[in-house]
Formats: C-alpha cells, sequence, structure tokens
C-alpha cells in the first residue's frame, strides 16, 4: 500500500497543512497555533489548567510552560476560586480577550471558506468519517 493510498496520510498531511496556516497566521500577533487553541478553551469564569490540557490533547509539562509563557506575556493569570480557594483558575487579561477574538476570527474564515470551497455536505460527511474513525480507535477494537 503507497501512503498516499492510506486514511493517515490524507489526515496528517492536511493536519500539518491546518497547522502550518494558523502558525503562520498566528505569528503575526505573536503567538502559535497552540497558543490561539488554549486562548479558545479558557472560559469567561476562568478555566482550572487541569481541564485545559485535556481539551488541547496536552501533557501536564508542556501545558505548564505554555501556561507560564502566556502569563509572562501578560495574556492569562491565574486565580483563587471565590467558592474553593484550593482552585486555581485561568483567566483571559483583556490583551488575552483580544488576542482570543482575533483567533476566533481567524479559526470561523477558515472554516466559512471551507464551506464556501467545498460544501455543506462534503464536509459533514468528512466529519462523519472522521467520527467514525475515533469511534473505532476509542472501542480499541483496531488490532484485534
Amino acid at each position: 500500500m503507497r501512503p498516499e493510498d492510506t486514511a493517515d496520510f490524507h489526515i496528517r498531511w492536511s493536519w500539518y497543512n491546518i497547522a502550518r496556516m494558523y502558525n503562520l497566521k498566528a505569528a503575526n500577533f505573536g503567538g502559535t497555533m497552540a497558543i490561539g487553541y488554549a486562548l479558545l478553551n479558557i472560559d469567561k469564569e476562568g478555566t482550572p489548567s487541569t481541564k485545559l490540557g485535556p481539551k488541547m490533547g496536552m501533557e501536564p509539562r508542556s501545558l505548564t510552560r505554555m501556561i507560564k509563557s502566556l502569563e509572562k506575556k501578560g495574556w492569562i493569570e491565574k486565580k483563587h476560586d471565590k467558592s474553593d480557594k484550593r482552585l486555581v483558575k485561568l483567566h483571559l487579561t483583556e490583551e488575552g480577550k483580544r488576542l482570543r477574538q482575533k483567533t476566533k476570527e481567524v479559526v470561523i474564515h477558515f472554516n466559512n471558506r471551507l464551506y464556501e470551497e467545498i460544501g455543506e455536505q462534503e464536509l459533514k460527511s468528512c466529519f462523519n468519517v472522521l467520527q467514525q474513525i475515533n469511534n473505532l480507535i476509542d472501542r480499541n477494537n483496531i488490532f484485534k
């Protein structure tokens, strides 16, 4: 089987291109795709870092480095939860909110272009196939 005949090749190649595109765009604002994704996943009420890692698919060590970098840039701050002082939540600063909005605009623009160029029906079919792949992997039925 040639690489271009495998699902992995096409998924990985598309993801590589998407990541490269987002990283080039994020560089204009001093960020990366991962930073943009973090900004998009911090709730208005704050998000515990323990919840952010799984959303982003990041290991705790890498996430800790990113959080420190975002704090240093002044894009996020840590605050103790009002109802449970043991819990520390990440909050966006005003600059972080501004950058999240820019990030959101970039993501929406990209997705709008996909819908314009590819069409809703084909994208839904793509999403369906990707969901089936994820379900198969989640059921751990690949190598049985």
